[in-house]
């Protein structure tokens, strides 16, 4: 895509007046990184605060009486029981058992609030749609921001600025003033660390951006801090570790089918998940620790005893942990914890060992 054709976020000028260099992502024109470049900004989101632009992602609303019962034709997260003032992660199927899009909801009391990723927002919308009643209505936010702020220091310095955001936990979901900025707080992110995700509306985005960068512990951090980040914390990147031919088992990701759900199987693409869960599915998404300094990229082959039994889906370098690290997709039989593998890299077979995920601990305000 030419680069007069890419979209821009609201926080575009302010990403150049930074420093980013910026690069096509999911149709946008995004920072991939800024002049401390992608380790710096990776370790400091570890120890202090990183501010990540996320306005790519697709923010809706669904209103209406049944909006839960609705949404739950396509996912087989327990949306209904759902509290208000809560947020829970789910995946978006599709008739054949494969993941159309992981994503967000989270509970405002008289709608639910959808986060969708940049890359399928133009088919998640149509196919929510296409499974609401009457008197139910998907209403897309096309006028709002999104950014990240993650670390340990993020809910310490943003306090300063919105006291009441220390006091809320892991998958809380608010409204608050910040900087005098009416906005939408979710204590979550997508690092492993703690951190918030704050909904603002477009055109007051650069000046919350501007204050929380003025905060102490603060620096901006760009996409390639934030693909690292989330692979050492072995979360997965729609289009990498999920698509349309992975099933949530596969993905070891069962606990996001809520109990209810997994008794009723009203789902989309129900059976093939009902059919794994009770025979095992053929393959398991794993962590990767390849030995040496050799990083792995996605698609590299996995082998077993000269045998291909996999496929890496996302690797690199881990900047916390010091050493390469991936997750991927293997045989069954193979992937249990400490099983010797291959990795064929440039023609070479480099050892490596299956290991259970994340790389670096979850650090997040339960």
């Amino acid at each position: 895509m030419a680069d007069t054709e890419l979209l821009e976020t609201p926080l575009a000028a302010l990403h150049r007046d930074l420093g980013g260099r910026m690069v096509p992502f999911a149709g946008y024109a995004m920072p991939v990184q800024y002049p401390a470049g992608v380790m710096a900004e990776h370790l400091h989101t570890r120890a202090g605060a990183g501010l990540f632009d996320v306005s790519h992602m697709g923010q809706a609303e669904l209103v209406g009486e049944g909006a839960a019962a609705a949404l739950e034709k396509l996912t087989p997260a327990d949306v209904q029981i759902l509290k208000p003032g809560r947020q829970r992660y789910g995946l978006l199927m599709t008739e054949q058992g494969g993941i159309l899009d992981d994503f967000m909801v989270a509970n405002r009391g008289d709608r639910l609030f959808l986060v969708l990723n940049a890359s399928r927002k133009h088919l998640d919308i149509p196919a929510i749609e296409a499974v609401l009643p009457a008197g139910v209505t998907l209403r897309p936010l096309a006028d709002r921001a999104l950014i990240a702020l993650q670390g340990p220091a993020a809910v310490p310095a943003l306090a300063t600025l919105a006291p009441g955001i220390a006091a809320m936990k892991f998958m809380d979901f608010a409204e608050h003033e910040i900087a005098g900025i009416a906005c939408l707080v979710s204590r979550s992110g997508y690092t492993g660390e703690d951190g918030v995700e704050i909904s603002v509306p477009a055109e007051q985005a650069t000046a919350l951006a501007k204050a929380l960068l003025a905060l102490p512990g603060v620096l901006p951090a760009g996409l390639g801090a934030r693909d690292s980040l989330r692979l050492e914390a072995g979360l997965c990147l729609y289009g990498n570790d999920l698509d349309e031919t992975t099933s949530p088992v596969e993905a070891n990701l069962v606990w996001t089918m809520g109990k209810r759900r997994r008794t009723a199987w009203d789902f989309l693409g129900a059976e093939r998940c009902r059919a794994e869960l009770d025979g095992g599915p053929s393959r398991l998404r794993v962590g990767i620790q390849p030995e040496g300094r050799q990083p792995a990229r996605g698609h590299t082959p996995v082998q077993r005893a000269g045998e291909t039994v996999g496929e890496v889906t996302s690797g690199g370098f881990g900047p916390s942990v010091n050493a390469p690290v991936a997750m991927g997709y293997v045989a069954r039989a193979a992937a249990a914890d400490g099983t010797a593998i291959a990795l064929s890299v440039r023609g070479k077979a480099l050892p490596a060992r299956i290991c259970p995920l994340p790389f670096t601990p979850h650090r997040y305000a339960r």
